[in-house]
């Protein structure tokens, strides 16, 4: 059950995340050309597989891999 809830608080967080609204009007570069809104969607993507990851790893459903007879 812990395991769940911390799954379920993982997707909430990632969410919430996606809601960048704090950058939207930032014209600040990282490295000298690329935008922090790019930036930070890059990272997001990076967070996005790593929760994909996990949820694959922990929260598979096993009937799916059972082979019919």
């Amino acid at each position: 059950m812990k395991k769940k809830l911390l799954l379920t608080l993982l997707v909430a967080a990632v969410v919430c995340l996606h809601q960048d609204f704090w950058l939207w009007s930032d014209r600040t570069l990282l490295l000298g050309f690329l935008p922090v809104g790019f930036a930070w969607h890059l990272a997001y993507c990076l967070l996005a597989a790593a929760a994909m990851a996990l949820l694959v790893r922990f929260a598979w459903p096993a009937h799916l891999e059972d082979e019919p007879p």
